[in-house]
């Protein structure tokens, strides 16, 4: 009597896992990737040849919005404070760092003596500060 056996070995390897594994990965890299923008204002930033590489943890944006009138906003916070509250915001901000660093965003359109007076804030403080431009 010879027996058959009716069991055979299935070597199909299961893509279930491997698609869900994609699809988390995926949606990681989305999320995350939209957290990376630091500057949410739309500025028209000056043109510049040098680039500076130091990094700066804090940001300070300059708006113009015509008749004399600018908005500050720390980190590209849509909500404009007061300037008045700028410079304890940045103090605030960097009391703990070993090279407190910033970097001014600024519309165009933006007069230098605004520019100024952000610079003074650095001098009083002993921070150093970064004008962001944009490369031509």
């Amino acid at each position: 009597m010879a027996f058959k056996r009716n069991t055979r070995i299935i070597s199909d390897i299961g893509s279930t896992s491997m698609t869900d594994l994609v699809f988390l990965l995926l949606i990681f890299f989305l999320i995350t990737s939209t957290l990376v923008n630091p500057n949410a204002l739309k500025l028209l930033l000056p043109k510049s040849t040098g680039q500076v590489s130091a990094k700066a943890t804090v940001s300070v944006s300059v708006k113009d919005w015509g008749n004399d009138i600018y908005t500050y906003h720390i980190n590209g916070n849509e909500e404009a404070i007061p300037f008045t509250e700028v410079e304890d915001e940045l103090v605030g901000l960097l009391q703990n760092e070993e090279e407190p660093t910033f970097s001014i965003y600024s519309d165009e359109s933006v007069p230098v003596g605004e520019i100024v007076v952000i610079m003074n804030i650095a001098k009083r403080n002993h921070y150093k500060v970064i004008l962001a431009t944009q490369p031509e």
